[in-house]
């Protein structure tokens, strides 16, 4: 099975978005992965994002991860709101494209889970009919009224109980009050960014994809 991404660029609304794409033959869907925090570093390198890509791959799916605008070799900068998620669509159109009878799958780490889920949101406001959204220590802080989360397709959340940079007892209150079914898993003993956990995190995304 083919393995190494391949590097290529997006047309977004700032100008080309850097991003990393694996087709898989027979594909049995397309998996949409967003980083984290770019203010903070974050990339779509970052070691969780890859850990969500190599799980996704070998589910099965083909695989995008991008760049935000103002992050490696993508054009812009950071606007921390809604722009990431303009990049986002933008990304997710672009994959349509590639595949057009194919699931999406998104999924999304940190300020990334803000992304992929408002994204959602968008996409099914377009009539997409998306797979899964996966939600990892997401930034549930960033989602309101005017950018309300994806609400009819399968959700998972995975929160770290340890977490330094998310509040764990925030994504938990968002989780209660959410007012949709959905699946909240939380990790022991684990940090923001899964040091020591990343086989654990890939065991609990991996049989929900």
């Amino acid at each position: 099975m083919l393995t190494r991404e391949t590097p290529f660029y997006i047309d977004g609304p700032c100008g080309q978005l850097e991003a990393l794409w694996l087709d898989v033959a027979d594909a049995r869907g397309v998996a949409l992965i967003c980083h984290p925090n770019p203010i903070q570093g974050g990339t779509m390198l970052n070691k969780v994002v890859s850990t969500l890509q190599r799980t996704a791959r070998d589910a099965g799916l083909a695989t995008l991860r991008f760049n935000y605008r103002g992050v490696g070799s993508s054009a812009g900068s950071h606007d921390m709101a809604s722009g990431e998620v303009d990049d986002a669509e933008a990304v997710a159109r672009w994959l349509r494209e590639q595949h057009p009878a194919l699931p999406v799958t998104l999924l999304g780490f940190s300020f990334g889970g803000f992304v992929a889920a408002a994204l959602g949101a968008r996409l099914e406001a377009q009539g997409e009919h998306l797979s899964k959204l996966l939600m990892i220590a997401p930034a549930v802080h960033r989602l309101t009224a005017d950018t309300p989360p994806a609400s009819q397709c399968p959700l998972v959340v995975i929160q770290p109980e340890t977490d330094e940079v998310i509040d764990p007892h925030a994504v938990y209150a968002w989780s209660a009050n959410l007012g949709r079914a959905h699946e909240l898993l939380k990790v022991a003993e684990c940090g923001h960014f899964f040091h020591g956990k990343l086989t654990d995190l890939k065991e609990l995304v991996l049989p929900r994809l």
